[in-house]
């Protein structure tokens, strides 16, 4: 069977599409090829997708030369990695990148006249929850980008940027998770602190964010809408807002998708 998607790096982010695009039979096992470094990694790999692997980059570009190749790196090795597979003279029908901070023009110039896409999915798209922005380069048709969008809505949302906002996305939706991990630790230990078993006040806080970004997704009222409904004259939610407004939980989360957006920047210089 002629091998199809080809991915360099065999990490969570590249697992959690690998894993949706099988289960959803956008590609069988024996149309993917996955280079990853650790042995054990590749052995997981085999035995859990049944995909074709390899320790070679290069084996990899060859094998899709007229496919897809999907860059799931670390973007400190980008320059290393793009040399490597430019050694091959062979080169795919489409490029698309994950990797935070690299720029198109990077991926354009090691990938010469091949379309190349920009992505940022976050971790999320590990349970088929994702939020993916994608930005298409400047060789990038219609079909290649219609092509990126259905294999990213194997693992959820997809909506395209300009990618002078990609960085913006990536402190965003790319680091948001941590973010929002951290809110529901915190609210768990709230509750604890407030008398609830950790196991009860675990159960309430999850439920509670999953419940809420569910909510407001389906009725699509603004979250300023939504808190003022459930923030009665002098009860309990004001008082709480009230904390929370003389911590400055606002603008911390402000700051820190600005941060993540600055340190993305700097990631692909």
């Amino acid at each position: 069977m002629t091998i199809k998607f080809g991915i360099i790096g065999g990490g969570v982010m590249a697992e959690a599409l690998l894993s949706r695009l099988i289960l959803q039979g956008i590609y069988q096992p024996q149309e993917v090829i996955v280079s990853e470094p650790q042995p054990s990694r590749r052995g997981f790999l085999v035995q859990q997708y049944g995909v074709y692997v390899t320790a070679e980059n290069q084996e990899v570009a060859r094998a899709v030369a007229a496919e897809v190749l999907f860059l799931a790196i670390k973007p400190q090795v980008f320059e290393t990695v793009a040399t490597e597979l430019s050694a091959t003279a062979i080169m795919p029908s489409l490029v698309i990148s994950i990797l935070a901070g690299v720029p198109l023009s990077k991926l354009e110039a090691a990938f010469p006249t091949v379309p190349a896409i920009r992505a940022m999915p976050n971790t999320p798209a590990t349970v088929g929850a994702g939020m993916t922005a994608i930005a298409p380069g400047k060789h990038v048709q219609l079909h290649h980008l219609e092509q990126a969008q259905h294999l990213f809505k194997a693992v959820g949302e997809v909506v395209e940027v300009p990618e002078a906002l990609m960085d913006a996305v990536t402190g965003l939706s790319g680091s948001g998770p941590g973010y929002v991990a951290i809110v529901v630790e915190a609210l768990t230990d709230g509750g604890v602190a407030a008398g609830l078993p950790r196991a009860i006040a675990s159960q309430l806080a999850l439920q509670t964010v999953l419940g809420t970004a569910q909510l407001l997704k389906d009725s699509r009222i603004h979250p300023a809408e939504l808190k003022d409904r459930v923030t009665s004259p002098g009860g309990t939610t004001i008082a709480g807002i009230a904390e929370l407004e003389r911590y400055g939980f606002r603008s911390a989360l402000i700051e820190a998708v600005k941060a993540a957006a600055i340190r993305s920047k700097t990631l692909g210089s």
